[in-house]
Order: C-alpha cells, then structure tokens, then sequence
C-alpha cells in the first residue's frame, strides 16, 4: 500500500474525511463523531483527553474571530458597549457551536500531521 502524504493528510483534514483512507466522514452524525472509521478501523479518540486539542482550536478561533473583532468595534467606538456585549455574547454562545466539526477534523489533521508514522497505512 502506498503511504499516506502530508498533503494528502492535510486534504483529509480540511474535507473531515478519514485521515489514514480518506473514505468516509470522521462524523457519525452531526455533533457525534465515530470511535473508528468505518472503512478502515483507524481509532479517531487517540486516547484519554485527545478532545483537549480540539477545543483549544475551537476556543482560539472563538476569540479571534469572534471576540476580538467585537472588542475592536467597541474600542474605536464603533458600535456601543450594550451592542458589543450581545455581539459578543452570541458569537461567544454559537461560534463554537458552528466550528465544532470543523475544530475536530482540525486537531486530527495537526496531530497526523506531526506524527504521520502513527497512521496504519504508514506503518506498513
């Protein structure tokens, strides 16, 4: 088999499909992701506390896009403080709610990225 290729990981990544195959979707539903892909059997939970990664991408990109934008348009007195606590508080409540998928598939790609020789079709 051939091995799996940082561009082709990156790929799979951006496109929440299998990071080891590239077949299937990492997601079981919408907010449910599978324990292992369903062609290839790769184990997408690493281990205990492999979703810390994830939410630390989804909690940077909440404030970068979110939070900071909003504190920008407050500052230089663009919108007021009583309208920038609700734009803020939105984006704060729904962003991470939005980004959720995007941030798993994320983390799984940054972490094969790093360390593709953990992939099964690499190991052979």
């Amino acid at each position: 088999m051939a091995k799996v290729s940082h561009i082709q990981i990156l790929e799979r990544g951006l496109t929440q499909k299998c990071p080891n195959c590239g077949e299937k979707s990492i997601f079981e539903t919408t907010f449910k992701l599978h324990e292992n892909c369903p062609n290839c059997s790769l184990a997408f939970e690493r281990g205990e506390g492999f979703f810390l990664g994830s939410m630390s991408i989804n909690y940077s990109f909440t404030i970068i896009f979110c939070l900071i934008p909003v504190a920008l348009l407050w500052y230089f007195k663009i919108i007021s403080g009583l309208f920038a606590a609700i734009f803020a508080l939105i984006g704060a409540l729904f962003f991470p709610v939005i980004f959720y998928r995007c941030s798993r598939s994320l983390w799984l790609m940054f972490y094969f990225l790093v360390l593709p020789h953990e992939l099964p079709l690499n190991k052979k």
